[in-house]
């Protein structure tokens, strides 16, 4: 009998949705299905040249996945490429691969899918060409490495150049300023050669080729008055013996999440008793699987690094080696999940999170992060959280807030005073607490892959990289280049954060780049609207006076030296006013500090006015005030 057309469509339809469902179905299962599958592989050796060639279209140097993503980007450019390594490595992939940091924090788009299990992340482009290589969230390194060596072999453009002993940039003095013009290097055989080439692109974690330029950078925290401190550095180590129902058993640990490639959780970790308490301790667990029945666990944080010297880097790994048997023993007999496990190794590299920060065209703000801004000239976006690593022992860490969505200008890629180079990663051009979000990899890879394309612009037009950053129709030229290459380059849809819409924006934003307050993975610790008090007020002025050090020279904890116990003591305007005095060094008393300030201006009258409560001031109206005594008493606009 032949169906008519009405019910003809009607049976496609249903047929359709049958499938649909069944996708649907089995993507649901394998989201919750915690089997990895893909099998264990042999490492791919890694062809090196022999001898490079005297000039090159760009250098990128540095095997880092942003080094690798920089090269493969100009290759597919058109442009003749070294990537060169100044390290003893034998791999490609740097932190991942040799670094062990096996578990990928991602920038995930504030657009998700609908379907279960698919991720939809940032900019993707080549970042999204190697994940589509690996495991998941977290991989096996041996597939990361073999999948950066793929990238790079497929690529005729590019020579790979390992195991060079020096690396120091090639500088020319131009009209136009300091220029980079190629690299001279040591081989492995002790011999020098100078390499021309019409750009570099520095991949190098700590940013070596661009500092060597004379290139400024900030160090650490210094931007925030804290020049001698950084965030931990981590050895990561490998545990053995993780079958299938070990991996089940994480999952079902408290305050812990899986999937069937990474693991987080365990925060009782904290509580692990060091043998060496000053320089090591642990936090929770962040476990990334292999394809070998062994797990890579990051959350040994060491302190006191200096990884720019390989004494000190040294000093760390064996640090980290004599404690990590003394971890692995806590958690076997502290967590049933650990019972049957065995330490196997340690990373070769550390993992490093920061160290220099460049001086840019434009330096990254938290105000950037705070409003979610784009950028005329974003070449990426981000939007992981601002994690800040502890400095020391006692210092537990902070999530400073979580954004949407941000733009990464490329004039944060282009150092100040000197030309030719584009530094790509965690030593771009942003603020130290920033950082803490824009310094992940996938963001890195991103701002290489624009680095690459942009290598190419120059050489067509004939311009400099500092040019480029000025040009807005080149600038949009290097986008649509970047969007017809495979990326993603526009803000996502979402909604204004409320936080945004408070009366105390102004001031928070001036808080939390002063690290004064945190808002946490909710962006809502900062607690605006609760009541502050006398006793937090002086610790948010004296984090003001470590940030602007010669303009507040009093100590403001000298106004609560009368009171019994002012933590219980409501903050009112007339205290508030009286710390900011005393911080500042004026020689005021409590009843005279308010109008003391208003006379200089320090203080507007519209701020006053949105204060609803003068004997019990609100976190964010203590916000305001600071930021009135910043913007006109220090000159300084958070803004």
């Amino acid at each position: 009998m032949k169906l008519k057309p009405r019910s003809l469509t009607l049976s496609i339809i249903i047929m359709i949705l049958f499938v649909l469902c069944l996708v649907i179905g089995w993507l649901w299962w394998d989201t919750k299905n915690l089997k990895n599958t893909a099998p264990e592989k042999a490492l791919e050796k890694v062809n090196s040249v022999k001898t490079a060639k005297n000039k090159y279209d760009v250098i990128v140097v540095g095997t880092d996945p942003e080094g690798v993503v920089a090269a493969v980007s100009a290759a597919r450019n058109g442009l003749k490429v070294l990537l060169v390594d100044g390290r003893n490595r034998e791999i490609l992939g740097g932190l991942m691969t040799l670094g062990w940091l096996n578990t990928l924090d991602l920038n995930y788009s504030p657009e998700q899918s609908m379907v279960p299990g698919k991720l939809n992340f940032l900019n993707k482009g080549i970042f999204q060409e190697w994940y589509d290589k690996i495991e998941g969230t977290s991989f096996d390194t041996r597939t990361a490495a073999n999948a950066f060596y793929e990238l790079v072999r497929n690529e005729p453009n590019i020579d790979l150049l390992l195991k060079v002993k020096e690396i120091k940039p090639l500088i020319k003095n131009t009209a136009k300023g300091i220029e980079v013009a190629g690299v001279h290097i040591l081989t492995n055989e002790n011999s020098n050669q100078t390499i021309a080439s019409a750009s570099v692109i520095d991949a190098t974690q700590d940013a070596d080729i661009a500092a060597a330029t004379g290139a400024p950078f900030t160090w650490g925290r210094e931007d925030i008055g804290d020049p001698k401190s950084q965030m931990a550095v981590t050895l990561v180590f490998k545990l053995s013996g993780i079958t299938q129902e070990v991996w089940d058993s994480f999952g079902k640990h408290k305050n812990t999440g899986i999937d069937k490639m990474s693991v987080w959780g365990f925060p009782e970790m904290k509580e692990y008793p060091s043998t060496n308490k000053e320089r090591v301790r642990m936090r929770g667990l962040n476990i990334g699987r292999q394809n070998d029945n062994t797990i890579l666990i990051n959350a040994m944080q060491i302190f006191g690094v200096n990884p720019l010297d390989p004494q000190s880097v040294q000093e760390g790994i064996d640090i980290g080696k004599k404690e990590a048997p003394h971890v692995v023993e806590y958690m076997k007999k502290n967590f049933p999940e650990f019972k049957d496990v065995t330490l196997a190794d340690t990373a070769p590299e550390l993992y490093v999170r920061e160290t220099r920060h460049l001086k840019g065209e434009y330096r990254l703000t938290m105000s950037d992060l705070m409003e979610n801004r784009d950028h005329w000239d974003a070449i990426a976006y981000g939007s992981y959280e601002v994690d800040i690593q502890s400095i020391n022992h006692t210092d537990p860490g902070a999530v400073m807030m979580k954004p949407k969505q941000y733009g990464v200008p490329f004039r944060s890629l282009v150092p100040q005073q000197v030309d030719g180079i584009l530094v790509v990663g965690r030593s771009a051009s942003f603020d130290s607490l920033p950082h803490g979000s824009a310094r992940v990899i996938p963001l890195g890879m991103a701002t290489a892959q624009a680095a690459g394309a942009a290598a190419k612009i120059t050489l067509e037009k004939n311009i400099t990289f500092r040019e480029l950053s000025q040009s807005k129709t080149d600038i949009e030229n290097l986008r649509n280049r970047l969007i017809s290459q495979g990326m993603e380059l526009q803000m996502s849809k979402f909604e204004t954060p409320s936080y945004i819409k408070h009366k105390a924006f102004s001031g928070l934003k001036a808080a939390i780049r002063m690290f004064v307050t945190i808002g946490g993975y909710d962006n809502k610790s900062w607690e605006l609207d609760s009541k502050s008090n006398a006793q937090r007020f002086v610790y948010n002025m004296s984090n003001v006076r470590k940030v602007h050090p010669s303009v507040f020279k009093g100590d403001p904890s000298a106004s609560i030296k009368d009171m019994t116990s002012p933590n219980s003591q409501k903050l009112s305007l007339s205290q508030a006013a009286f710390t900011i005095g005393t911080a500042i060094g004026l020689n005021i008393t409590r009843e005279r500090a308010l109008s003391e300030l208003q006379t200089h201006s320090w203080i507007k009258e519209e701020t006053l006015k949105q204060i609803e409560d003068t004997d019990s001031l609100s976190n964010g109206e203590a916000f305001l005030l600071i930021n009135d005594v910043i913007k006109y008493y220090v000159g300084v606009n958070y803004d």
